[in-house]
């Protein structure tokens, strides 16, 4: 049975169309995206959860179709007129057409099915699906003459979203982004899935990306700044814990001048004199000749650093009203979309379910745990070697880049 069930009208414009006839009492989709259902009425709050329009046409041609305003339910990607105990038959001869909701608006009515469900599918045909990956488990895998006698579903469900979690941090490298604008206040909200950062730029006005450099042992968010009294003590309140004051180093890095840690004084002979008499330096300067930089502090892209109390990132003066793109990654199972295995990663998926169901129960034999123990390792293996997506001719390209002689 072939693995793709859409036509290239479901896939490329997400619109199906029917043809109803005198035998047609509903509408069966089939796009491997479900539909989404609120509500029919446009007036309703819940209209705007549909992923999806509904039209119809009396001819069926080009220009013709309008949106279907009358009562219809969707139960399981079909679509029935009227309502669940009141079904109307569709009108013989008419045409209907499901149009997903698309950055371009759709080909139908007035061209306004707006959104994204058309292109979250793009692409689709490179995952496999968790449960997807886990039916085909218990179907390989489990039953009699096999490795795994039984095998209880939810045990497989655990460790597969586990292995999920581990690929996601060093084989899939599901990295995703987020474009936002730096406020007054220097900080922005950790995003709710982020696990750990892969990069942070800023944007210049070519749309070239500027990397951001953490801050490191420039300065600190301070995790507690409990308020002291005379003695250095700090103050508790009436309910017995610490008063917590705002931050002063936090303060002074926010209003820090930046070309007094850079060394940037091309236009400001005051701020290199600062500069000069805060390092405890003295007498001439030859401009030019800072031996021993630290590429930490000479470059003008800025800082951030990570608030872990008020989980937020925040960044040096010099980025305030800038354009960044945060990078990072995440386990893999924050949303449901995310749970999905590239078909280059599925069979490392299968050996570490089998590793681990395997491995954890009592009275296995060790030589049958280190065999699947080495297996999974070298499907691993296999599999980051696959996703790391090296071409040659990528690596001619930055050899041809290097200023030497080299024979090809």
């Amino acid at each position: 049975m072939s693995s793709i069930t859409e036509t290239n009208q479901q896939y490329y414009q997400g619109a199906q169309g029917f043809l109803a006839d005198a035998t047609t009492t509903s509408f069966i989709t089939t796009f491997t995206t479900d539909l989404a259902f609120g509500s029919y009425d446009s007036t309703e709050v819940n209209y705007a959860l549909n992923n999806f329009k509904f039209y119809s046409s009396p001819s069926g041609l080009p220009g013709t179709f309008d949106e279907f305003t009358s009562a219809y339910v969707v139960l399981n990607n079909t679509i029935t007129l009227g309502t669940a105990s009141a079904p109307v038959l569709p009108i013989p001869g008419h045409y209907y057409v499901v149009q997903l909701k698309s950055l371009d608006g759709g080909n139908y009515g007035d061209g306004d099915a707006f959104g994204t469900t058309v292109e979250d599918n793009y692409g689709s045909y490179e995952y496999i699906t968790l449960n997807d990956a886990i039916d085909n488990f218990m179907v390989g895998y489990v039953g009699d003459g096999k490795l795994i006698q039984t095998a209880k579903k939810s045990d497989v469900l655990f460790f597969a979203k586990r292995s999920l979690q581990e690929f996601s941090y060093d084989t899939l490298k599901s990295i995703h982004s987020q474009e936002l604008s730096i406020p007054p206040s220097l900080s922005v909200a950790i995003p709710q899935d982020y696990v750990n950062y892969v990069r942070v730029s800023w944007i210049d006005q070519l749309g070239v990306k500027r990397i951001i450099y953490p801050a490191n042992n420039l300065t600190i968010n301070p995790y507690e700044n409990p308020i002291q009294d005379a003695q250095g003590i700090p103050i508790q309140s009436n309910f017995t814990d610490n008063l917590e004051g705002t931050s002063i180093t936090e303060d002074r890095w926010a209003n820090a001048n930046d070309n007094l840690i850079n060394g940037q004084f091309f236009n400001n002979i005051d701020d290199f004199a600062y500069w000069a008499s805060y390092n405890g330096l003295n007498g001439d300067f030859n401009w030019g000749r800072r031996y021993g930089l630290d590429p930490q502090t000479s470059q003008a892209n800025g800082w951030f650093t990570l608030n872990e109390r008020e989980g937020k990132m925040s960044f040096s003066s010099n980025l305030a009203n800038k354009l960044i793109v945060l990078e990072y990654i995440s386990d893999g199972l924050g949303h449901d979309k995310d749970t999905k295995v590239p078909k280059l990663a599925e069979d490392a998926l299968y050996a570490s379910i089998l590793y681990s169901i395997v491995s954890t129960r009592s009275g296995q034999q060790e030589y049958l745990v280190q065999r699947l123990q080495k297996d999974r390792r070298a499907k691993l293996r296999n599999a980051k070697i696959r996703l790391s997506n090296i071409k040659l001719d990528e690596i001619v390209q930055v050899m041809r880049g290097k200023s030497k002689w080299i024979k090809h």
